[in-house]
């Protein structure tokens, strides 16, 4: 098991400053994000909230909230499942968009407690439409009619953690309501080499996922390039400073079939 737990997994910045700080002479400011025109407008209200932290907007222009929530097809009044929640920078935009009639479940590894526990009850406790556990997920047990699960920056580690994927992917398949989506985006290693440098690396070949999650039962839907970054060259460790929020993703859209 890694001893480099992936705890800062949604707390992939910017390359500049902190907000409010002034930035190195001659370096011009980050980019500001710019949501899509046709963008749904619960959507863009989402991203435009005013509960977001300043950081987790600081963020934006990388990870690309808007684009990415309208691919998954998340919609209000939808019963959300969401893996490595800890951060709650997609939480945050997931509760705003199913709003009162919907549900986000927040699922984190028990080790993620002394780092996220604390402040992903107090987000719970402000937000009556979020659930949240800290389980094992060899022993965790879905909601059934689930609309879309989504698992963020952390397939690659569920090996880490000693998860039976395959089982969990079962799971996944059968608590999604048919026509239900399976949303993946992870960090891209080189091309044929599976989980050779997951340790090491916190990559894994996208290859990988789509071949577990269509084992399962799931039809890709789309595999999109939105968050590719071709001048990563896979060989650093995300973490790697100016690195971290450039990464070469791949965006997955699975679905459970209709019949």
């Amino acid at each position: 098991m890694s001893l480099l737990r992936p705890a800062f997994i949604f707390s992939l910045t910017l390359c500049a400053t902190a907000p409010g700080s002034s930035w190195a002479e001659n370096e011009p400011p980050p980019a500001a994000y710019v949501i899509p025109p046709a963008t749904p407008p619960y959507i863009r209200n989402a991203v435009e909230s005013p509960e977001r932290s300043a950081e987790q907007k600081a963020r934006d222009v990388n990870r690309k909230p808007a684009e990415l929530l309208t691919l998954s097809g998340v919609k209000p009044g939808n019963r959300v499942v969401e893996f490595a929640s800890f951060g709650q920078y997609f939480t945050t935009l997931l509760s705003a968009i199913v709003g009162p009639k919907g549900m986000v479940y927040m699922y984190d590894l028990p080790y993620t407690e002394k780092r996220a526990g604390e402040a992903s009850r107090a987000f719970v406790a402000a937000h009556p439409n979020a659930r949240y556990e800290l389980i094992d997920y060899n022993k965790l047990e879905l909601p059934k009619n689930i609309d879309v699960v989504f698992n963020v920056l952390y397939y690659h580690d569920l090996s880490l953690n000693d998860i039976d994927i395959a089982s969990l992917n079962g799971k996944i398949f059968k608590a999604l309501k048919p026509g239900g989506i399976f949303f993946v985006i992870d960090h891209n290693t080189a091309p044929g080499t599976g989980r050779r440098d997951t340790k090491a690396l916190h990559r894994i070949d996208p290859e990988v996922i789509k071949q577990e999650v269509t084992a399962a039962g799931f039809e890709l839907v789309q595999q999109s390039n939105l968050l590719a970054h071709p001048e990563d060259d896979h060989t650093k460790m995300v973490f790697t400073p100016g690195l971290r929020g450039l990464t070469d993703q791949t965006v997955f859209k699975f679905r459970k079939p209709t019949r």
